[in-house]
């Protein structure tokens, strides 16, 4: 599942084909993803103009001169393609999220822009999933915390919200109510960065990690985006090039391999359901 760097970069892909757009035609060819599409969605969103394209979390925002915004969630497999009349086969932007060939009955969501362009949604497994909201409907991210890249998150804003915490460091950090958009590869990084344990219990993390911390999720994310994301299985980013951060990575899916710091074997455990990776001579 695309994590938060691959979300921001299939974000920035679409923003110069919709962010001041006008929405000709939305089309849905079926009626649910994951989830019912909303009642009325294609009545709220044909004619409505993307003012902003944005991100929260590993979600995609995108808001309308209607007041409502519209939320998108790529689940395990969903991509988009651009279809582009005026760009030709060698420049066209191509395909992103996932590199592998698309199949016309999974093409689920169209958007047609007053440019002519295509924005086509292609989801074989249909775990992504869209809905809507407007001024006078629930936010849905009220219980999500702060995005890892604002100002809002910091060292002290960690201490403050891992104080008393009895799980271990790795799964606070997934918690979305502490901070928003980190997933399983990142942490991992970051820990490792910041020479954290991943079974080191949230409370015991200390003021003093934790600005080691809240700085190596920053970089670890900011390096990620810059690298367009992570090529696990087929990922591919907005021009239909390959990230490359997966080179880059210290710990995750390093199990035995010699770590870059120390030369000692990466270890791996198994949390929550999850695999950790880190290095048990340089976290603590």
């Amino acid at each position: 599942m695309p994590e938060l760097p691959e979300v921001e970069t299939v974000r920035r892909g679409l923003a110069p084909y919709l962010e001041n757009r006008l929405l000709t035609e939305v089309r849905l060819n079926r009626p649910d993803l994951r989830f019912p599409f909303a009642p009325g969605m294609t009545d709220r969103l044909n004619g409505a103009r993307i003012l902003r394209l944005t991100r929260r979390a590993k979600y995609i925002l995108a808001e309308t001169d209607r007041d409502d915004r519209l939320v998108i969630h790529l689940g395990m497999s969903g991509r988009f393609t651009i279809i582009d009349p005026k760009q030709t086969a060698e420049n066209a932007p191509g395909m992103f999220v996932h590199a592998q060939e698309t199949r016309p009955q999974h093409d689920h969501v169209v958007f047609r822009t007053e440019d002519g362009v295509e924005i086509v949604y292609n989801d074989p497994r249909r775990f992504g999933y869209m809905l809507m909201y407007g001024p006078k409907d629930e936010d849905p991210f009220r219980d999500v915390g702060p995005e890892p890249l604002s100002n809002e998150f910091s060292g002290p804003y960690l201490a403050h919200a891992l104080k008393g915490r009895k799980m271990p460091i790795k799964a606070a950090l997934l918690d979305q109510r502490i901070v928003a958009g980190l997933g399983n590869i990142y942490v991992c990084e970051a820990l490792f960065r910041s020479g954290i344990s991943p079974r080191r219990l949230a409370g015991n993390v200390g003021a003093k990690r934790c600005e080691r911390l809240a700085v190596a999720v920053r970089d670890v994310l900011s390096a990620a985006i810059e690298a367009g994301g992570s090529t696990l299985r087929d990922y591919a980013h907005a021009d239909g090039g390959l990230g490359y951060f997966q080179h880059s990575f210290d710990v995750y899916g390093r199990e035995t391999k010699p770590c870059h710091t120390c030369s000692a074997a990466i270890q791996r455990i198994v949390q929550s359901g999850r695999s950790t990776f880190f290095c048990a001579n340089c976290q603590s």
